[in-house]
């Protein structure tokens, strides 16, 4: 079956995670999909936005087609880059799901409030957890329409 792409390029994600091992397993399982994208790993909120400006290390970062989004993360957290990123005029039309282990009422609140597109909990158990990334894969990517930038 040939990948599905984005008006003929791969999707581009950005994954702002700063577990190790939950982006390592976020990559694989998206790497594994039918999708054909590129996955842009970050560690916190402020790199994410440094991504998002093209600072830096980052200066020729494409424009994410999708932003999964971490909560507690050190520098800035996932609610506070959201903020952010919500209330930039050249970002706000990027879908960003928040993927968390954080199942906190204020949190899922504070997120929805701040346009976030979606809330999913992480499982802890490794195979939820790559169902999660797959059912991700397969409504935001396959089934919605995304943006053009």
């Amino acid at each position: 079956m040939p990948s599905i792409t984005h008006r003929g390029r791969p999707i581009e994600i950005l994954l702002v995670e700063d577990s190790e091992g939950d982006a390592e397993l976020t990559l694989d399982t998206l790497r594994e999909g039918r999708i054909h994208n590129r996955v842009h790993w970050v560690e916190d909120g402020e790199e994410a936005l440094a991504f998002l400006r093209r600072d830096g290390r980052h200066a020729a970062a494409p424009r994410p087609d999708l932003i999964l989004l971490d909560l507690e993360m050190p520098r800035m957290g996932g609610l506070e880059a959201l903020a952010e990123i919500k209330s930039n005029p050249a970002w706000k039309r990027i879908p960003v799901v928040i993927m968390t282990s954080s199942n906190d009422e204020k949190n899922i609140l504070g997120a929805y409030s701040q346009h976030a597109n979606c809330y999913v909990t992480k499982p802890i158990d490794i195979e939820e957890f790559i169902a999660a990334v797959r059912g991700i894969e397969e409504f935001w990517l396959s089934v919605v329409r995304l943006p053009a930038a």
